[in-house]
């Protein structure tokens, strides 16, 4: 197969060919991403869980969730490219399709990693100009919001019973620390409630998404955090990496400004 060899951001050569055409993505924010790149024609899978835009996820063929994918479908698809996440597909399902196709990999802790995928994305499918157009717009919206959360302290909940947040090395802490927030939590990863001491935290984020947050959680938490503002948050403009970077500056500038 005539291609070029990329290294992906675990550190994985990867063959692709010089103009993939049948491309099926295992992250909704990428699946997102290759719309606005505008490769319609080119994609021909997504998971159950890539529903932007709204038009793939009726027509594009479903190859199962992000972490329970059918490679059995995936097969019957013959992809030349095969786009995926670290923290979103099993290593079991990687290392199985790795062996018979083109699977590049990334992995995001900050907004770099995002842009930097971003980009590579770009130059993988001959999308290199509208990559980095989208790159530069959305440094650009981000510019204007580094002092929107003024030093104040969070807190972000993923999950509830057990309760789990977000901390450090990730692109959650990575997003709301660059519009002028820090995490009151200062372990890495995901740890649950009860392995977090904070001092006193100014704002509770419940986010949409994985566990979705309604209104009725917010008592809740108000009674744990009496001095804190609680927030209802949209979990993929603070979780996508993506496109939605773009359109995550205006909202938070709406939401919190």
């Amino acid at each position: 197969m005539i291609g070029r060899n990329f290294v992906d951001q675990m550190g994985r050569k990867v063959h692709v060919p010089l103009e993939p055409k049948r491309i099926i993505s295992l992250v909704p924010s990428q699946t997102e991403l290759l719309h606005d790149l505008g490769l319609a024609s080119e994609v021909i899978g997504i998971t159950k869980f890539c529903v932007h835009p709204v038009s793939w996820f009726r027509v594009k063929q479903r190859i199962g969730g992000t972490k329970q994918l059918n490679l059995e479908l995936i097969r019957s698809l013959n992809p030349d490219l095969i786009i995926g996440n670290k923290e979103e597909n099993t290593k079991e399902d990687i290392e199985a399709l790795e062996k018979e196709f083109p699977v590049w990999m990334s992995d995001i802790e900050t907004l770099e990693d995002a842009f930097a995928m971003i980009h590579s994305i770009g130059v993988m499918t001959e999308k290199e100009d509208e990559a980095e157009l989208l790159v530069e717009e959305s440094i650009e919206a981000f510019a204007s919001l580094q002092n929107l959360g003024q030093g104040k302290t969070f807190l972000y909940f993923i999950w509830d019973e057990p309760a789990f947040v977000a901390g450090k090395n990730t692109f959650i802490d990575s997003l709301l620390t660059k519009i002028g927030f820090q995490n009151a939590c200062k372990q890495s990863r995901y740890p649950s409630l009860s392995d977090v001491a904070p001092a006193t935290v100014d704002h509770i984020f419940l986010s949409s998404e994985p566990f979705p947050f309604k209104s009725e959680h917010v008592n809740k938490f108000q009674a744990i955090f009496p001095s804190a503002q609680i927030h209802l948050i949209d979990g993929e403009m603070c979780s996508w990496y993506g496109s939605r970077m773009k359109l995550a500056a205006t909202y938070f500038e709406e939401f919190l400004g």
